[in-house]
């Protein structure tokens, strides 16, 4: 089984040589087979230097990208378009949530056959133990105003780490049109509309710096995008 693991990056040249270092090793370690993605979203800082360096050395790590900056929506749907695994995840450069979460991950996707995988911080109490307390409580409250206004019955559907068989995924993204924050929503609408399953597994912050996304300034283009979305794939034929 080969499992491909995705990575949106913008800017991140801090980060990484350590994000290189960490996932493939830990995908060496773990998977006999597998690909990590990396998707260069427009960066200005050379950061997609370092992957094409390793992939020169490794056909297994694999940049893509393009030079104008797309946002994240994009950058995760260019990865999982490309990508080859029977499984395939996508998570954040600054590994917030761990390593071993894609090992858990792909184990939870094959033992419950769901067809969807998203993490939550909410299902278990330390989920936001690294987060403020005003940080926390907003995060939360965003949260559950998504979930009413989109109808879902998630914990956590705005989590950055999520899986999916791989045509599965790769099916879902080909429907996406959502370049920015808003695409975890679409992605889970486009779920629920083929009539996929979804599964959720608790995560923990293990990382923590500063979001890039402004609850206050984000939620109410989220919420307008989440209104469009909504009248959009209501008139798509999407099925399993």
């Amino acid at each position: 089984m080969k499992i491909s693991l995705v990575i949106p990056m913008y800017n991140e040249s801090s980060i990484v040589k350590d994000a290189l270092e960490t996932y493939s090793t830990y995908m060496e370690k773990t998977f006999d087979d597998w690909e990590l993605i990396f998707v260069d979203d427009g960066s200005k800082d050379g950061c997609g230097d370092v992957i094409r360096e390793a992939s020169e050395n490794d056909p297994r790590i694999r940049l893509e990208g393009y030079e104008v900056n797309r946002g994240k929506g994009f950058a995760v749907r260019t990865g999982v378009l490309a990508s080859k695994g029977d499984l395939v995840i996508f998570t954040d450069c600054d590994n917030a949530y761990g390593e071993e979460t894609i090992g858990r991950a792909v184990e939870q996707l094959k033992s419950s056959g769901a067809d969807m995988l998203i993490g939550s911080r909410n299902l278990t109490k330390d989920g936001y133990k690294q987060y403020t307390f005003m940080r926390r409580v907003a995060s939360k409250t965003y949260i559950k105003v998504i979930c009413l206004v989109a109808g879902f019955k998630l914990s956590d559907s705005q989590c950055g780490f999520k899986g999916f068989k791989g045509e599965v995924g790769r099916k879902l993204f080909s429907y996406s049109e959502v370049e920015r924050f808003a695409f975890d929503l679409e992605i889970i609408l486009l779920a629920q509309k083929a009539g996929y399953t979804i599964t959720e597994m608790p995560v923990k912050i293990i990382n923590h710096r500063e979001s890039k996304v402004s609850l206050a300034r984000d939620a109410v283009k989220v919420l307008s995008d989440l209104r469009k979305m909504k009248k959009r794939i209501k008139k798509l034929d999407i099925r399993k």
